[in-house]
């Protein structure tokens, strides 16, 4: 392909506004990858492998946070916008910043109807007069508005929404905790019972683990767009990078510290399908209306996952627009400083995704969805590749600027590449799975394809 020499490391200002605070970032750094997939999706990693599930979720979080420090380490030494699109292309050229802009954005629109449609349904359950359709298009215009309307809008519903589903973590492992040493009311020590009986720690052995980590591994995506946001913030390099920093590591308690809890103080086996793991513990300790207060939690995930996923497609297709990926007009940004033409482009392909959701769950959208099934993956192995190129040239060229760095480099970044290739290569294996990656690898082939034909046209002229 051509125009694969590295592109300049200095970064130019953004035209958006600057009006997400430190705060914001943080809050998002550690709401952003707490959602329905840990309150309900854990559920079916717990079917799998066990107690062995802790293992299954320190293996995917251990990939999830070297990703997030090599984005730390390029978003604060060049944020921008686009994040780890342009960080590919200035590593590997404008076919790379082209194609995983845009099937990260494609990614987050259809994702967008999953929730809008899944908070939808909740909302119906309480109020089943109102159909379901309805909701969904009261969800889409509130966010739309509060997107359009000031980037600060968006900072202060995540900040609340991840406060929200912070506290009812930290609280879940309070009492929880308690409960397994016995120290609530009409509770009993429970010790290792639960978590070594009931046919071992490893009841379906490694291979449990390693199902449990197909099971879980996509309830890490989300973590991204903190770096997207990074470049909104009056200082990105140093917001990005104290972001980074508190999230890894609390995100990783969070989730395994909750599957711990969970295993240890039931037999794996009381897991219900599609019965919040978290439900069945509260429920346990005699937690009144647990069933209600975790849908509630629940339907603040999913809005909360929705908010995140329409910023952050505005953003990517924004800043495809700066670069000439994406048409030019999308470049059109309010006094405010917010590309309204990009939340509106993104927001249009949202409804049209919710709306074959609705009409075609398990055809049309089925296919949509499993297209972009695996494309998390993708994007990851290419931000790994991108630091590897960049981490080298920023060293030599602006050193100054690796205010944050990747740990132990190269050799981890190496192995969280290795690490999200044996993931594809068993999800290949996996008959459940298989469908995702065939799917995802042919919506990247097109995506490639297309970004080929764009850099060979570009060459002739």
């Amino acid at each position: 392909m051509h125009d694969v020499s590295p592109t300049p490391l200095a970064t130019e200002a953004e035209p958006l506004a600057h009006g997400l605070k430190q705060r914001h970032l943080t809050m998002l750094g550690l709401g952003g990858v707490i959602g329905a997939g840990l309150f309900v999706g854990s559920g079916a990693g717990i079917a799998v492998a066990g107690p062995g599930i802790v293992l299954s979720y320190l293996i995917a979080g251990a990939i999830a946070m070297l990703v997030m420090r090599m984005l730390g380490e390029m978003s604060a030494a060049m944020p921008a916008s686009g994040a780890f699109s342009v960080h590919a292309e200035r590593a590997l050229g404008r076919w790379a910043g082209f194609s995983v802009g845009w099937l990260y954005w494609f990614l987050l629109v259809v994702v967008l109807a999953v929730e809008a449609t899944a908070a939808a349904a909740i909302a119906h359950g309480w109020a089943p007069a109102v159909p379901q359709w309805t909701w969904v298009l009261v969800f889409m215009v509130v966010f739309t508005v509060a997107n359009l309307a000031a980037v600060k809008n968006f900072g202060e519903f995540e900040f609340w929404f991840a406060a929200l589903k912070v506290g009812a973590i930290v609280l879940f492992l309070a009492l929880g905790t308690l409960a397994v040493f016995g120290l609530l009311p009409d509770t009993d020590p429970v010790g290792f019972t639960h978590l070594v009986g009931d046919g071992g720690f490893l009841p379906n052995g490694w291979e449990g683990v390693v199902s449990g980590v197909l099971a879980v591994v996509f309830a890490f995506g989300g973590l991204e767009v903190v770096t997207i946001a990074a470049a909104e913030t009056d200082d990105p390099a140093r917001a990005v990078g104290r972001a980074v920093r508190s999230a890894v590591f609390r995100i990783l308690f969070f989730y395994v510290g909750s599957m711990l809890v969970i295993v240890t103080l039931l037999p794996w086996t009381a897991q219900q399908a599609g019965l919040s793991p978290y439900v069945t513990v509260l429920d346990s300790i005699g937690v009144p209306r647990a069933g209600q207060i975790m849908s509630i939690v629940v339907f603040v995930a999913l809005l909360s996952a929705l908010n995140a996923n329409l910023y952050g497609a505005s953003r990517m297709v924004f800043s495809l627009a700066e670069r000439g990926e994406a048409p030019r007009g999308l470049l059109k940004v309010s006094g405010g400083g917010v590309p309204r033409r990009a939340v509106l482009a993104s927001v249009a392909f949202g409804f049209v995704s919710v709306l074959l959701n609705l009409k075609w769950p398990d055809s049309v959208f089925l296919y949509m969805l499993n297209s972009v099934g695996a494309v998390l993956l993708f994007v990851w192995a290419l931000i790994a590749v991108s630091q590897l190129r960049l981490r080298r040239r920023i060293e030599r060229e602006a050193p100054e600027k690796l205010t944050l760095k990747m740990w132990a480099f190269p050799w981890l970044t190496w192995a969280a590449l290795a690490a999200m290739a044996a993931v594809l290569v068993l999800m290949l294996t996996d008959d459940a799975a298989r469908g995702q990656v065939l799917w995802s690898g042919g919506a990247t082939a097109a995506v490639l394809l297309i970004a080929g034909v764009r850099e060979l046209r570009v060459g002739r002229m």
